[in-house]
């Protein structure tokens, strides 16, 4: 019996899905299984954002650092509406990194990019800038340089669905028990979590893109012993009411050589983190501790005139990151670089495992794991994913305010932050949901946050959303301003449309 499938890719987060994408795109008959949502798990727990890793300078990443700027770049252009520029504030303060050596490292960091269309750094005078406005009268002088914002599990999901389009299946909520190699291919068992129905495929590779549980799914589903190791951190984030005014973000040095951001978030918020914390439990649904939240707090209170507390905590979230093992002491000091590990039977049947790896880097990383799988697909078409826009991305020039502007045109009735919510989620594809309404109504029922049933059914049917929590947490951040009763409705609403499929 001929194998179904050419790739059996184990895993929904950003690896995942970007190689599911780029090998679908190729050519070959790709199936995904993720046991969860789509970037349930690590990839949607981000600090949400396409950066170069200023601090990873420090280790003397500059292959990384290049290669992650070169990305920023790309995804800029490919995504323009998940995707956009921030200017970052990154205060001196005396006793920690001397100005020098700021300034030394923002040298590094704008010219290790090829190319580069964002605003280069400088230095600034706090006292005397509206950006020094929000912090501490101590911090005097301080740099700004560039970096971009990502909706990190959207990122995810329009890779699903251009994968998707190029061919692939794309299975939620779907596990792979086991795996094992017989004769000509692998032969998977699968479950289905929402009906307990198994299920076997056949495919020619795997790909074990399981993130945090990456060896586990190697030794104990695919039966295979490697050298290669991850080394889990949990990093946590909280959000509190907006700090400060203006789009900037701001870096903060601590006293213990880490830094923590704190980024404007969906309008009313300030997103701040992360930790870096050793982690060495079931890495599924995780929550950040006590010491991680007065960390962060403590953070900010160093830096920002404005104190916060626990307290003031609206929302936080954390996930594990499953950095690749380099050996390192210190938690903030593993490399965020990716190895990618393949073992093969006799030149056939391979299964490639992705060790680490940071969100920004997601293309380039799927397309190295498709070099690796080359040997075994000689049909395979050449890489293809630099300039090709994800789902909603074909904007002209890249241009979101004039897409923006004509979708405010094209749709006056709706109000303008649901109608800048759109077009940052969806793009182009906004259109796909808006139709022919003319008014508010057109679009059905209305829950919190501008939500409206026309949109959920779009991502009921096109984003492989089934629960509220799919909805308000990892298509959007709608969550944040949606009431127990509104959420209520939206999953009874969803109910509802599942029993009428059923």
């Amino acid at each position: 019996m001929q194998p179904a499938y050419d790739l059996l890719v184990i895993g929904g987060g950003i690896n995942g899905a970007g190689i599911a994408r780029d090998a679908a795109g190729r050519g070959l008959k790709v199936l995904l299984c993720e046991r969860g949502d789509l970037a349930e798990f690590t990839s949607s727990s981000s600090t949400k954002l396409i950066h170069g890793g200023l601090r990873y300078l420090e280790y003397y990443e500059f292959r990384l650092v290049r290669e992650a700027l070169a990305e920023r770049e790309r995804l800029l252009r490919v995504a323009p509406h998940i995707i956009w520029p921030l200017r970052f504030v990154l205060p001196h303060d005396e006793g920690l990194r001397p100005a020098w050596m700021l300034r030394i490292g923002l040298f590094l960091y704008d010219h290790l990019a090829r190319l580069r269309t964002l605003p280069g750094s400088k230095s600034v005078r706090l006292r005397t800038s509206p950006l020094g406005a929000p912090l501490q009268q101590r911090l005097a002088k301080g740099f700004v340089y560039s970096d971009c914002w990502v909706e990190d599990s959207r990122l995810v999901v329009l890779n699903a669905m251009d994968a998707r389009a190029r061919g692939a299946e794309i299975r939620t909520r779907t596990g792979v028990v086991s795996a094992r190699r017989d004769h000509d291919a692998w032969v998977a068992e699968l479950h289905d979590e929402r009906t307990g129905a198994a299920e076997t495929v056949r495919a020619k590779a795997v790909v074990n893109a399981a993130g945090p549980w990456v060896s586990e799914t190697l030794g104990e589903t695919l039966g295979i012993n490697s050298r290669a190791a991850v080394r889990l951190i949990k990093g946590s984030h909280i959000v509190v009411k907006r700090l400060f005014e203006g789009e900037q973000a701001y870096i903060l040095q601590q006293p213990d050589q880490r830094i923590v951001f704190a980024i404007p978030y969906e309008r009313d918020f300030t997103l701040i983190g992360t930790t870096d914390v050793p982690y060495e439990r079931e890495p599924g649904a995780v929550t950040i501790s006590p010491e991680e939240t007065a960390y962060l707090c403590d953070c900010i209170n160093r830096s920002f005139a404005k104190c916060i507390g626990p307290d003031d905590v609206v929302w936080s979230y954390s996930g594990v990151r499953p950095l690749y093992d380099d050996a390192a002491a210190n938690a903030s000091a593993v490399t965020r670089d990716y190895v990618l590990d393949v073992s093969d039977q006799n030149n056939s049947l391979p299964v490639l495992s992705v060790f680490g790896g940071k969100i920004t880097t997601y293309r380039r990383l799927s397309e190295h794991a498709l070099e690796k799988l080359e040997e075994y697909f000689p049909e395979l078409k050449p890489a293809w994913t630099g300039d090709a826009p994800l789902p909603g991305g074909d904007m002209p020039d890249a241009d979101f305010d004039a897409f923006l502007a004509a979708l405010k045109a094209g749709s006056p009735f709706l109000p303008p932050e649901t109608a800048r919510r759109l077009a940052r989620a969806y793009g182009t594809r906004a259109r796909d949901i808006l139709k022919a309404a003319r008014s508010l109504s057109d679009l059905g029922e209305s829950f919190d946050g501008g939500l409206t049933a026309r949109e959920v059914d779009y991502l009921r049917d096109q984003e492989w959303a089934i629960t509220a929590h799919d909805i308000l947490w990892r298509r959007s951040k709608l969550g944040l301003q949606t009431s127990a009763e509104s959420e209520a409705r939206l999953q009874a609403y969803l109910d509802g449309k599942a029993s009428q499929a059923a």
